[in-house]
């Protein structure tokens, strides 16, 4: 399990690289994963210090750091 979050936490990294800012619920269909592969993946990055959570609920805006 923590292989694959590791794995999506890296896709949702650089999908933000190349993006820039997104809305949290834009990831899973950007990243062909399930909301919860991305949530946790989300959790990750911001265990790490690598990403910027902004707003509330569906309209979190996430950026990288």
């Amino acid at each position: 399990m923590n292989d694959d979050i590791g794995r999506t936490a890296g896709l949702v990294w650089h999908c933000l690289e190349r993006n820039g800012n997104m809305r949290t619920a834009q990831l899973p269909r950007e990243l062909g994963a399930t909301r919860d592969q991305v949530q946790r993946a989300i959790g990750w990055l911001a265990r790490e210090d690598k990403i910027l959570i902004e707003g509330e609920k569906t309209a979190e805006i996430i950026s990288l750091k």
